[in-house]
């Protein structure tokens, strides 16, 4: 596997799992920070799609 590809898989999965431990397990104890790792989801993705299609094809 590429380099890039397996970097946005590994970004995308981290996005993901941001988004499902804030609102499955962080909202109980603090809603402020479960809100906050969403914010920090969203903007996982654009830069992963930005790293994965940048630089010229080998």
């Amino acid at each position: 596997m590429r380099r890039r590809t397996r970097t946005y898989l590994i970004m995308m999965g981290c996005c993901l799992a941001l988004f499902v431990g804030a609102w499955a397990v962080v909202v109980r104890f603090s809603p402020l920070a479960a809100v906050l790792m969403s914010v920090v989801a969203a903007v996982i993705p654009p830069i992963a799609v930005i790293i994965a299609n940048g630089g010229r094809e080998r």
